[in-house]
């Protein structure tokens, strides 16, 4: 492989692009079906072989019919663009496929049942508010291109940033350029990008590893899955420069078992990049050689600690080290390891094409660039959105969610995960950066945004989310193993109408202890919704005990057996999957791990779940 084979095959099928960047559009039009794991699950695979079917059947010419990445609104799939007018449907079932067919596509006339906005026709992303403030870098041609084609992502300039980067640049001038452009881990932590390349690249070793870091357990959270999804070829792009740039020759990809899809895309890209030459000896021509392997975990939250990762790639127990020594120096067989995350990688490519300086002037103060988020919970428009850092969160809300829904008030909106916190309304003028958000309790986590309305109780929230910790923690160190189960009993007590205000200060004080004392990062921020829901909404707290209030089971949603008819449209929404059941048959809701955001009851168009 060389520069004129790249330019070859961008060349020759640059036609399957063009009437997504509306070149040479003619006479033809193309419907493009989200391919993404969300569409899928609400039968948008049987969507897109109907439009082949039926487009077959019907003898139409100059029609094609591809996939694409995820669009954004995961909650409205299966989503359907029509190019070159870029006009955007949700919704799509078979009967949406025979009316965009004989309207749209014969006719000229959009259907505006399956619309996004149905009060305005012939709608487009230009049009729509969800998409105006988002700016993609990390997700850049998620509509361009079809995840499972080595060629299409060649088109779009593929692998041009790693054919400059062996043959134009120096390994410490790509580590430069990654420190000039002020990236940081998406991962959670937020450490410089370019300082944990820069101290992987001065420990000497003839063998050391670059890692990915795919598995994302936050509840709620699915942007580095949509990532991989979306475009496998940027992740293994990003990682050889990141080998080169280091000096490792090999690389792992850590994702988690239940990402099925993002395997199955990723394995296909890399032996696609393999056939290629772009993978394996000698790439392009250089003296550079760079392999990549695929390990899947099992689900553990905790392995999303770089170290405990680490020790479940030897094939040992999923628990942390202590560090020092730190992967940098010692990581995968006692070897020099780079680990990043999906997003921190996906950055990589467009920083070399487009330059640090470009990628410097996005965002805020120290906050580089543009930050992936999963926006869930009680939001009109949910899904995956990409914003500049420093948006603040009543653009987030109002300008990109389209505000709460059934009129309630805005009441408070969990950033980070279940090791993140909760921010009131008081705070909704934020940006969101780093420094902004640690100094009001919460953090930026991998990218989980979970929206709560005035009904939400803040208590009940925090129990839900440290209860997910304590049955996540490996137990090695004793302040996270105990410390959490005493502080999930101290909550339980509040529930149940026994707390005394001696409970806030040790709830407090056990807080502050383990995240002081923790062996990992999850250990570390376990105790952040406590301490942000005492901050914020200590009222909550002080009124269950002394009103005694037992906490109200009927809070939350139940589904009325006889009225459910088992189509799964409420398990497909919910945000911390407590729904399950069977198709055709009774679902339940586990009341334990139930949020009461109402998604389920919204979606439900059988009235069949109350609370």
């Amino acid at each position: 492989m060389d520069l004129k084979t790249l330019q070859q095959i961008k060349e020759k099928h640059l036609d399957i692009i063009s009437l997504r960047k509306k070149i040479n559009v003619g006479d033809t039009k193309e419907i493009l079906v989200c391919g993404n794991v969300g569409c899928q699950s609400a039968k948008g695979d049987v969507v897109y072989e109907t439009f082949i079917k039926k487009i077959k059947e019907l003898g139409l010419k100059n029609i094609k019919v591809n996939r694409s990445g995820c669009v954004g609104p995961c909650g409205l799939g299966p989503n359907v663009i029509i190019y070159p007018e870029e006009v955007f449907y949700c919704k799509v079932d078979q009967n949406g496929v025979d009316a965009i067919l004989s309207e749209h596509i014969i006719k000229g006339n959009p259907v505006e049942s399956y619309l996004y906005n149905k009060n305005k026709a012939n709608v487009n992303f230009n049009d729509i508010a969800f998409y105006k403030k988002q700016l993609y870098i990390a997700r850049n041609n998620f509509n361009m291109i079809d995840p499972e084609s080595v060629e299409e992502y060649i088109t779009i300039d593929g692998y041009l940033a790693l054919f400059n980067t062996l043959t134009k640049m120096k390994p410490a001038e790509v580590i430069e350029e990654v420190k000039k452009s002020g990236l940081r881990g998406r991962g959670g932590a937020g450490f410089p990008t370019g300082t944990k390349w820069e101290f992987t690249a001065s420990y000497k070793s003839d063998i050391k590893y670059v890692v990915c870091n795919a598995d994302e357990g936050d509840p709620g959270a699915f942007m580095d899955r949509a990532i991989i999804e979306d475009s496998p070829h940027k992740l293994i792009e990003a990682m050889t420069i990141a080998g080169y740039a280091i000096g490792a020759d090999r690389g792992i990809v850590y994702i988690r078992a239940e990402y099925p899809v993002a395997g199955r895309r990723l394995r296909n890209a890399i032996a696609q990049a393999k056939e290629l030459g772009l993978l394996g000896k000698n790439i392009f021509g250089t003296a550079f050689s760079f392999d990549l392997d695929i390990k899947y975990g099992a689900g553990a939250f905790v392995c999303g600690e770089e170290t405990s990762l680490i020790n479940s790639i030897e094939g040992k127990r999923g628990e942390p080290r202590t560090k020092p020594p730190f992967p940098a120096e010692k990581g995968v067989f006692n070897y020099p390891t780079l680990i990043n995350n999906v997003e921190t990688y996906a950055n990589i490519p467009q920083i070399i094409i487009k330059g640090a300086n470009w990628f410097a002037s996005i965002g805020k103060d120290k906050s580089k660039g543009t930050k992936v988020f999963s926006l869930t919970g009680k939001i009109v428009n949910s899904g995956l959105i990409e914003l500049p850092m420093g948006t603040t969160i009543r653009e987030i809300i109002y300008d990109i969610g389209g505000g709460i829904p059934n009129g309630k008030k805005f009441k408070a909106v969990q950033i980070g995960g279940p090791s993140g916190g909760c921010l009131p309304a008081s705070l909704i003028d934020t940006p969101v950066t780093y420094e902004d958000l640690i100094q009001h309790g919460a953090m930026m986590g991998s990218g989980g945004m979970i929206v709560l309305d005035e009904d939400t109780n803040m208590v009940e929230m925090t129990r839900f989310f440290l209860d997910f910790t304590c049955d996540e923690s490996c137990g090695k160190c004793t302040p996270c193993r105990i410390g959490n189960k005493r502080l999930l009993e101290i909550l339980d007590k509040i529930l149940e109408g026994k707390g005394e205000m001696s409970d806030l200060d040790e709830l407090e004080t056990l807080s502050t202890y383990i995240k002081q004392n923790s062996l990992c990062g999850l250990g570390q921020t376990s105790p952040n919704p406590v301490l942000s829901t005492l901050q914020h909404f200590r009222n909550e707290y002080v009124e269950l005990i002394e009103g005694k209030k037992v906490k109200d089971s009927n809070g939350k949603y139940k589904i009325i057996p006889e009225k459910c008819v088992g189509c799964s449209a409420c398990a497909r929404v919910c945000p911390v999957n407590c729904i399950s059941g069977e198709l055709r048959k009774k679902y339940v809701i586990d009341q334990e791990i139930c949020i009461a955001c109402g998604k389920c009851a919204e979606t439900c168009k059988f009235h069949a779940i109350s609370k």
